[in-house]
């Protein structure tokens, strides 16, 4: 399916739009996960195939260095995972691929693909190990709605350079968090904190460089934000580094994942920070929390 990255105005209103009209009768605590699991996969599948197209061209350059004369050769080249992770590009086996996920959008077993998907990605990337949704293939979730959430999703670019410089993925991701926190009510505050008061509490701290620390980070939102002021003043990737802890397991990988895809190395552990403190011994230069 043909891709777009998202330029339009309000296009992440209308992707949202859209979505929720796929939910059908499904909790939207439930949802959330099968949602941005979903996007999470498209992201890393766009990146992936990008960097593969790039490896490809090279291995077909005379003048490359990596040039491979014979074209029966030049597969092993893309299909080298040390290429991709040395480039910071998550390794995406085929049977994670998009393509293979559009193409079984309509069958019944859908559900099951997409699981095995996600168990695949895990096992070769080690920063996703329990992170990623898998229960796809659960009776409950409606398959049929799940291809047509495919198909939605797979308009639009998420992974590729441009995307990632229009922060595409950034938009919707943050978008569709708060939406879903909107439709949970008092629950949403569990993992979400709205971007203006992130914002506020961000430029308060001034955090150019250092360790930051959330003791209940919820999805992360406190560390994106960090991470873009950093950025915005002319700080580079790396300047801080994000420590936190998440009650709740399912908020945690949201957290793990939102980090992921934005490529912030991070220390955030799953535990009670009050009674089960994970970084006893950290000396933090800035705390943010949930006001």
């Amino acid at each position: 399916m043909t891709s777009n990255n998202g330029a339009n105005l309000g296009f992440e209103q209308k992707m949202w739009q859209a979505a929720d009209k796929l939910r059908g009768n499904m909790d939207a605590a439930e949802y959330k996960h099968v949602v941005l699991g979903v996007i999470f996969l498209k992201y890393i599948s766009d990146a992936f195939e990008e960097h593969q197209k790039e490896l490809e061209e090279e291995a077909s350059n005379p003048k490359s260095e990596w040039y491979v004369k014979e074209p029966s050769e030049r597969y092993y080249i893309k299909e080298e995972k040390e290429a991709y992770t040395k480039d910071n590009v998550f390794w995406v086996p085929e049977k994670a691929r998009w393509k293979r996920i559009e193409q079984n959008a309509k069958s019944p077993e859908i559900g099951k693909i997409i699981d095995e998907a996600m168990d695949s990605v895990e096992k070769d990337n080690d920063v996703l190990k329990g992170v990623l949704p898998k229960d796809y293939a659960k009776a409950s979730l409606d398959k049929r709605r799940l291809g047509e959430l495919i198909d939605l999703i797979g308009t639009i670019g998420l992974g590729d350079r441009e995307s990632r410089k229009k922060d595409v993925l950034g938009k919707v991701y943050e978008y569709f968090l708060g939406q879903f926190a909107n439709a949970e009510g008092k629950k949403g505050g569990e993992f979400y904190t709205p971007a203006c008061i992130v914002q506020l509490l961000v430029k308060m701290i001034e955090p150019y460089e250092g360790r930051v620390f959330d003791p209940c980070c919820g999805s992360g939102g406190m560390f994106v934000q960090s991470e873009k002021f950093v950025e915005s003043h002319g700080g580079r990737k790396g300047d801080i580094f994000v420590y936190g802890q998440e009650l709740n397991h399912t908020t945690w990988k949201l957290c793990k994942m939102n980090l992921a895809i934005r490529g912030i190395d991070n220390d955030v552990q799953l535990g009670d920070s009050f009674h089960e403190d994970q970084h006893k011994d950290l000396r933090s230069d800035f705390i943010l929390a949930n006001p």
